[in-house]
């Protein structure tokens, strides 16, 4: 098919690919033909989604890394070019949420969210970078959230981490579609995986529980298909999700509104 005919023979870098979005981008993309390097701090996770790819299971590399620690993503990523050649996709998935009021939130912890969400999918970032503007093509994504656009109660440190993302994210753009070099910024409402379970409550302890809000929204195999189509129709934004997004309008136009709406959800 025509939109597969992008992806076939390419590589495709792919955080937090042991669940949820990333393990339906890994999926999707090994369909389409590409070969895949699949990362996550969970190296069972990965090998598991390998295998789930069954016939196209050996275009799938497992790559595992902590994005908390990139002291050593220079390395990596240059062994990975050896053995690939080249990386055509990169998609920053991987990332942690947060379930703690700012004066319960120790700035350990902030900083911890930060290391995570900003430093860590910048890091891999610029280590990609300078091949793609070499080899002169590539497509960067970065993984926001609605609340990524906005503060939203028990989330202030991810809030700020996914904020961040989009002014760098913006600038990568700027500076290097002259490479033509690609970037997106994917924007997700709710959907269904385990990242209010893994979220970060005060003492740095997962959340543990699945947010009611959450367990009603889209499924990552949805969301990877959405991704996917933004990716082919070369979008800046990418959002994914349902009617939660109408939030986003509601911040920009009608913001005395969605602070009256924000104040009475305690979920996303």
């Amino acid at each position: 098919m025509k939109n597969d005919n992008l992806f076939s023979g390419k590589v495709a870098w792919i955080t937090g690919a042991s669940s949820g979005i990333g393990e339906s981008l890994v999926l999707e993309f090994a369909r389409r033909g590409a070969t895949v390097i699949a990362s996550s701090n969970d190296s069972a996770g990965i090998d598991r989604v390998k295998a789930a790819c069954g016939d196209n299971s050996s275009k799938v590399h497992c790559v595992p890394f902590d994005l908390s620690d990139t002291s050593g993503i220079t390395e990596i990523v240059e062994k990975q070019l050896n053995i690939s050649g080249r990386i055509d996709f990169l998609l920053n998935i991987g990332g942690i949420s947060q379930r703690a009021r700012i004066d319960e939130t120790p700035l350990w912890l902030d900083r911890k969210i930060f290391e995570i969400n900003y430093f860590g999918t910048i890091a891999l970032t610029k280590a990609v970078l300078p091949y793609m503007v070499k080899q002169q093509s590539g497509h960067i994504l970065a993984t926001s959230s609605i609340s990524g656009r906005f503060g939203f109660p028990l989330r202030s440190a991810y809030s700020a981490s996914k904020q961040a993302l989009h002014g760098f994210f913006e600038t990568l753009y700027l500076e290097n579609k002259k490479f033509n070099i690609r970037s997106s910024v994917i924007i997700p409402g709710r959907v269904r995986t385990a990242i209010s379970i893994h979220a970060l409550n005060s003492e740095g302890k997962e959340h543990g529980k699945l947010d009611e809000g959450q367990a009603k929204g889209i499924l990552p195999e949805k969301a990877a298909e959405i991704i996917i189509r933004g990716i082919v129709r070369n979008k800046r934004e990418i959002l994914v999700g349902k009617n939660e997004l109408f939030l986003l309008h509601i911040r920009r136009y009608f913001p005395w509104l969605f602070f009256r709406i924000a104040d009475k959800i305690s979920s996303t």
